[in-house]
């Protein structure tokens, strides 16, 4: 009951954003401003040079992190197989100590995956911020210069249409891609 209260209220909020976000253009359009413009960053995200390349660089370093973390989990396994066969004969003090050894390799296992996964996330919002703080600046540029009255985020400005002539993703990437270093 009390999640179906919750979707009912999230649903709510989502059509009172989707209505007011439709009467302020309407209200810039009726004040004579009309010059809006839209930004699919997931798209600049997938497309610019410098986002490709990101991605290039976090699917490589990953795929390493996978690697060697099958490579010790393999390792491990094969540790805990040759234990299960020695351990039949094996004196109880001297079984004790292998086990003890056991978790602790399975513990530091568990420590790399976990370091590697933050590693991993610290990574990709690094490349992510940098790339949303460079798309903000050119698009602030691009609104000025072209004289948009609002420019919003395809995603998560909380748009539900637009006419695919307001889009100005193409012009962002290509500002993008010819700014230096990118």
């Amino acid at each position: 009951m009390r999640s179906l209260v919750v979707l009912c209220a999230v649903l709510f909020i989502c059509f009172i954003g989707s209505i007011s976000t439709q009467g302020f253009v309407s209200t810039l359009e009726a004040a004579g401003a009309s010059k809006v413009g839209v930004v699919d960053f997931q798209k600049v995200l997938t497309t610019s040079n410098y986002g490709k390349r990101a991605t290039d660089e976090l699917n490589r370093k990953g795929k390493g992190m996978e690697d060697d973390m099958k490579a010790k989990e393999a390792e491990l396994l094969n540790l805990q197989k040759q234990f299960e066969k020695d351990a039949l004969v094996m004196a109880k003090d001297k079984k004790e100590g292998k086990q003890k050894e056991l978790r602790t390799k399975f513990n530091d296992f568990k420590a790399l995956r976990a370091k590697y996964m933050d590693e991993f996330k610290n990574m990709q919002a690094e490349h992510f911020n940098k790339i949303r703080t460079t798309v903000l600046n050119i698009t602030n540029d691009v609104g000025r210069k072209e004289g948009f009255t609002i420019i919003i985020e395809k995603n998560e400005g909380g748009l539900m249409y637009f006419d695919a002539t307001l889009d100005i993703t193409d012009k962002v990437i290509s500002e993008y891609n010819k700014k230096p270093g990118q």
